[in-house]
């Protein structure tokens, strides 16, 4: 819901998405076909690095980007791409952090401006958890008596959150997405490498 809310600032990308939209859709399935295959206990170790280095890139992306283009979004590229595949896997697999690692990634390419990079980030992240959950809802492993709760919360938290993203200063935006991503980094930290 909240891609749909922000379809405006999604109309500004043009025909650029769809390399992006592709990588996303295919990462979501692969990474979803992984989880209903494989024990997941030696991946869940990989996502509190990965969270940390999602955050630390999202904190470092302005300066990260000034390095690596020009500065300003106009396709992902193959090197954009790949990343989204990625990242779609690893969302279709766990998703925990997700929408965190696809802003930090966004940022470095170019998607400077707030609005559009969390448009760009729910439109990806949607695309992914999608694709995962229609893959996972044939393999016998969703809780379906769960999915009506989770789905209404998601639909009004999505409507919601949007609204809000567009009131809140950059400064603000950034300050809430960089705590969010030390929460989720300790939080899954203590629980896969203490416990």
């Amino acid at each position: 819901m909240a891609a749909v809310a922000y379809r405006r600032e999604l109309r500004s990308f043009g025909g650029n998405l769809w390399p992006a939209v592709a990588a996303a859709i295919l990462g979501g399935a692969v990474g979803a076909y992984l989880l209903s295959a494989i024990d997941a206990a030696a991946f869940v170790k990989l996502i509190p690095p990965l969270l940390l280095g999602a955050t630390l890139l999202f904190a470092f992306g302005p300066s990260g980007n000034r390095w690596l283009s020009t500065g300003t979004f106009t396709s992902l590229g193959y090197v954009g791409v790949i990343g989204v595949l990625v990242f779609g896997i690893y969302g279709g697999f766990f998703g925990a952090g997700l929408g965190i690692m696809l802003m930090a990634g966004l940022l470095l390419l170019g998607v400077q401006e707030p609005s559009e990079n969390n448009a760009l980030k729910n439109m990806l992240a949607t695309l992914v958890t999608s694709v995962g959950a229609l893959v996972l809802g044939f393999s016998g492993l969703v809780s379906w008596s769960h999915t009506g709760c989770a789905f209404a919360g998601a639909v009004l938290g999505g409507l919601a959150g949007a609204r809000w993203a567009r009131r809140i200063s950059i400064k603000w935006m950034r300050a809430t997405v960089l705590t969010l991503g030390c929460v989720l980094t300790a939080h899954y930290s203590l629980k896969y490498y203490v416990n």
